[in-house]
């Protein structure tokens, strides 16, 4: 009796966590392929920004969903153990001057390959503007090659060889993995602004980067910070007026 009144506690904790998962904002869900777009609830609560990332999502199931469907009529045998599964999530991280939104956007995919892969971008939303912009208002040049995006490429891999040394991984803080990186806004990584200790400031910028990208697989992801501080010669005057403070320990601790 004892041993059925334990199973059935278990059941239904089981069942509870179940029930307060939350649900996808959008979801497939066929014999090719299981796959899912989260928004946080602050997003949702930003009315102009949730259709933004929600119709990008859609595109993005709809896309592999496609691939998938053709991949098993191609293949059925790679999926007797069952479609693909993916998931994208959009969360906030960071907000500057009640005006500009930092957003990560986080994706899983699991393709029956030897090991499921990931991928992370941003998205700088203007809240004022209603849609989506980059850092280029915050400095008075961004051109490629630049004296700006030097300085911050220059950073960038600076930070990361110090993320990796405190990995024990400094044997891959080498110009190979770094080869990617250039002084380019298209070239230099993921954005986003990071959170300041100073109310509605940012404290610089991180550039967020998925396995592969600057290191092994092994190694997971990377975020690189530049302090505003090293920015501080190239900032515009809306730059000036958004950047300042520090970062957070505990966004130094468990980068998001």
């Amino acid at each position: 009796m004892r041993a059925l009144a334990v199973a059935a506690a278990c059941s239904a904790l089981l069942a509870t966590a179940h029930a307060s998962d939350p649900k996808p904002d959008a979801v497939i869900k066929n014999k090719s392929i299981e796959a899912r777009v989260f928004l946080d609830d602050k997003i949702k609560a930003d009315a102009a920004l949730a259709a933004d990332c929600l119709t990008e999502g859609k595109k993005w199931l709809d896309k592999n969903a496609a691939e998938a469907a053709a991949s098993r009529k191609e293949d059925p045998q790679f999926f007797r153990d069952g479609g693909w599964d993916f998931e994208r999530k959009y969360g906030i991280r960071s907000v500057a001057a009640d005006r500009y939104v930092s957003v990560l956007r986080n994706d899983y995919m699991d393709t029956h390959g030897a090991h499921p892969n990931s991928d992370v971008n941003t998205v700088l939303w203007d809240k004022a503007e209603g849609k989506r912009i980059s850092i280029r208002p915050f400095f008075t040049e961004t051109a490629d090659n630049g004296p700006a995006m030097k300085a911050m490429v220059k950073a960038v891999i600076a930070s990361l060889k110090i993320e990796k040394k405190k990995r024990g991984a400094s044997e891959t803080a080498t110009d190979e993995w770094f080869r990617e990186l250039a002084p380019s806004l298209l070239k230099i990584g993921a954005v986003t602004l990071a959170p300041s200790t100073d109310a509605g400031k940012s404290s610089g910028l991180t550039f967020h980067y998925p396995p592969y990208a600057v290191g092994p697989y092994a190694e997971g992801e990377y975020v690189a910070f530049v302090p505003w501080e090293t920015l501080k010669p190239y900032l515009t005057a809306e730059g000036t007026r958004i950047f300042g403070g520090s970062r957070p320990k505990g966004d130094e601790d468990a980068p998001r």
